[in-house]
């Protein structure tokens, strides 16, 4: 999908909604790790699998951008609300934002290319401009396809409910530490996971695909976030469904994609050719 440059306004009046929601939450992670218990420990765990590797992998990423498969609404819808727990705004905002970043990438609009910082790569972009998060009116023009659904329309404006009750839930059944553990030091943790792809990935490893962009496959953030780290495979071939497309790039998003195909709730899963990976400069992925 064709998108154009879009304004978050001057990168240098700082966004103080986002940067105080950021300070408390760094602040709290680290609170804590003085508030540890095992069960606490497998409660972050599990929901960094569930917000990063379902809401934001299977979700957000390889279906609500991209449409590299299908799957039924209720699980779409399902996956979207996941996305939300990590407090990386709607399904609307994070979509364009990435589709503008495949249009522009490390070019004049990509809202988060290395050439203009590493740290405005890594986390920057995020605290400085005008906040876009709900902002449907404007991200919708680049989300077209979400803009006609009633309800991402009203998940991206009411994005930060669902983790409100997520750690409402946590607080009433496991307390305190289940709170810290499973709401601040893992949204924490998974912003920075996913801040990497955006930052890292654009500075270190390998490129398998001579792409125009300066994407590379990086074998330790794929482990981080469940396969998202071969991102020049991705770039190669945006809309595939697989990412780690080597013999031995580990890609847990895709074989969940696989495991879904398998019983019926995947479809139209989309993959390069065996003559498309062939090549050095990539071609268009075909289903």
């Amino acid at each position: 999908m064709t998108v154009s440059h879009i304004d978050f306004g001057d990168k240098t009046q700082v966004n103080w909604v986002t940067m105080i929601a950021m300070v408390v939450f760094h602040i709290l992670a680290v609170v804590a790790l003085f508030y540890t218990t095992w069960q606490a420990v497998v409660v972050a765990i599990a929901l960094h699998w569930i917000c990063i590797g379902w809401g934001i992998g299977l979700g957000y990423h390889r279906l609500h951008t991209h449409r590299s498969y299908e799957t039924p609404r209720v699980i779409e819808y399902f996956f979207a609300v996941c996305a939300t727990l990590t407090l990386q705004g709607g399904p609307i905002f994070w979509t364009a934002c990435h589709r503008l970043h495949h249009q522009h990438s490390d070019n004049d609009g990509d809202p988060h290319t290395p050439r203009d910082g590493r740290w405005w790569s890594h986390m920057l972009w995020t605290l400085f401009g005008d906040a876009m998060n709900a902002n449907t009116a404007v991200m919708g023009k680049y989300a077209p396809d979400l803009m006609k659904d009633r309800f991402y329309r009203m998940l991206s404006r009411w994005h930060w409910v669902p983790l409100v009750v997520l750690g409402l839930g946590l607080l009433a059944v496991g307390g305190l530490p289940w709170l810290l553990w499973g709401v601040f030091l893992r949204v924490v943790f998974g912003l920075h996971c996913t801040w990497l792809v955006n930052s890292a990935t654009h500075l270190w490893g390998k490129r398998r695909f001579e792409t125009p962009d300066d994407s590379r496959n990086s074998w330790w953030v794929a482990l981080l976030t469940f396969g998202e780290g071969w991102h020049n495979n991705h770039h190669a071939y945006p809309t595939s469904a697989r990412h780690g497309l080597g013999r031995f790039e580990l890609d847990l998003t895709w074989i969940q994609i696989r495991l879904m195909e398998k019983i019926g709730l995947a479809w139209d899963v989309r993959l390069p050719t065996e003559s498309q990976l062939a090549r050095k400069t990539p071609a268009d992925v075909v289903a």
